[in-house]
């Protein structure tokens, strides 16, 4: 019997690369360093890049809410920017 592939959820999730919209515990620019499903629900371990020490897990799914996350790393626009 050959066994059954179930679609893994969000399958290039590690080492993704997030902005924050909003200023997360204090950092913005955050790589997804773990990943673990419980009961059918994906999480993400989020570790800020200019401080490493700074760590957090949240629900996948809200990576896709582009009123909170950004994928890639974004620079905040200067002061001078029209």
């Amino acid at each position: 019997m050959t066994p059954v592939k179930r679609k893994q959820k969000f399958p290039h999730l590690l080492a993704s690369k997030w902005t924050a919209v909003q200023a997360v515990m204090g950092w913005r620019h955050f790589i997804v360093c773990n990943r673990q499903e419980r009961q059918g629900t994906v999480f993400a371990e989020l570790q800020s890049v200019c401080h490493p020490q700074t760590r957090l897990w949240i629900n996948a799914a809200m990576l896709k809410n582009r009123h909170l996350w950004q994928p890639g790393w974004i620079g905040t626009p200067s002061p001078d920017d029209p």
